[in-house]
């Protein structure tokens, strides 16, 4: 269900909307195609969602995956989570951060394809915490990164598969990802610095 915000400007005077309901739904149906796609059908396919909201977005996928090849593969064999905490490297200066659950969907992932599923892509390290948490699971045959947003700025070599939206920002701006599931709404807001009371006045 959908409400007035999803198609109005974000209630955030600082805040643009880039992308709306609609907007998400396009962009998750084209990513799900697009995995189908490079990995020949589902049978040996995994969706692992990095939480918080990779991990709805990893549930919408699979369940758009699921209607492509007919239903006949239960949700439950083919979406998980994988929660990175231990793996990150702010642990040092972050230490009141608590792990959550894991869960692999049944038969594991040694030897399939993992396509790890995140709402914003930026510095890559999340993506390599992920990397990390994978490795001390098992052992995929192939690894890819799907996000609904890529914002640039990355600190270490890495790139997604698939993209839902590829968006220009600043160091200084937040991208704000907000999802039905954990949110009541979906929507995509770059959010600016507040400006000073100087600034405003320029």
């Amino acid at each position: 269900m959908t409400t007035p915000h999803d198609t109005d400007a974000p209630p955030d005077p600082e805040a643009s909307r880039v992308l709306g309901a609609e907007e998400i739904r396009r962009a998750l149906t084209r990513i799900a195609h697009e995995i189908l796609e490079s990995g020949h059908g589902a049978d040996d396919l995994v969706l692992l969602g990095i939480p918080h909201r990779g991990v709805p977005l990893a549930h919408r996928l699979a369940e758009r995956i699921a209607r492509s090849e007919g239903g006949e593969r239960p949700l439950e064999d083919l979406v998980g989570s994988l929660d990175i905490t231990m793996y990150r490297d702010d642990l040092r200066t972050q230490r009141t951060r608590v792990p959550g659950p894991t869960r692999i969907p049944k038969g594991g992932i040694d030897g399939r394809t993992v396509v790890l599923v995140d709402d914003v892509l930026y510095s890559g390290r999340t993506v390599r915490a992920a990397l990390d948490a994978l490795g001390a699971i098992g052992r995929p045959a192939a690894v890819r990164l799907a996000v609904l947003v890529d914002r640039g700025h990355r600190q270490l070599p890495i790139r997604a598969d698939h993209v839902g939206k590829n968006l220009p920002t600043a160091r200084s701006e937040r991208v704000h990802v907000q999802l039905a599931e954990t949110d009541g709404i979906d929507a995509v807001d770059i959010v600016r610095p507040a400006a000073t009371p100087g600034e405003a006045r320029a």
